[in-house]
């Protein structure tokens, strides 16, 4: 679902398959293989900036069910709302339930899945939720990076490129003083 002509897809809740990101995108899928704690760093990092440009709310889901005695664990990371689930419990049945719930208690908010499991977007897009694709959520996260870059360049003044315009104010007053009085 994409709005007119920004191509920006229009949702204001997101629920992220943390684990089935990292592994279906390139560069995370690489970090994993080092670190899967670098990796979810990552992704968390990527979303927390998505979310501060888009002010989407955003919940990351990570399966846990492999960890023995786990309960589940929720966490804060820059506006973002991380999950870890209990033992016993994907990621996948999370999503499910969370999904179910948010369309029931706020119809008026549009909520994305972003997974790139087939069958959970069936799933999600049958409780009447936005199916992202991992790739689809790569490209709105580049799309918001881009026009960040893009408002950065619009807000930064236009300055010559000597020295003393890329000076700090007190460094300048200090060489300009130097230099009035070599002129003396």
């Amino acid at each position: 679902m994409k709005s007119s002509g920004s191509g920006v897809r229009h949702y204001d809740v997101l629920l992220v398959d943390g684990y089935n990101i990292i592994h279906d995108w390139k560069n995370l899928a690489d970090l994993a293989k080092i670190s899967l704690e670098f990796a979810r760093d990552k992704l968390v990092n990527l979303l927390s900036n998505f979310r501060g440009f888009r002010d989407i709310d955003i919940i990351v889901v990570f399966d846990a069910h492999k960890i023995r005695h786990g309960s589940e664990k929720i966490e804060k990371h820059g506006g973002i709302t991380v999950i870890y689930t209990a033992e016993f419990e994907t990621a996948d049945s999370y999503i499910e339930r969370a999904t179910a719930r948010l369309m029931a208690e706020i119809k008026r908010f549009r909520v994305a899945v972003a997974t790139g499991d087939l069958v959970e977007q069936v799933i999600i897009m049958g409780r009447g939720a936005i199916r992202l694709s991992a790739r689809d959520l790569l490209e709105d996260i580049q799309t918001a990076e881009a026009e960040i870059r893009r408002k950065i360049q619009l807000d930064r003044p236009i300055k010559k490129n000597s020295l003393l315009d890329n000076l700090d104010p007190k460094t300048a007053s200090l060489l300009e003083a130097m230099r009035q009085r070599k002129d003396l």
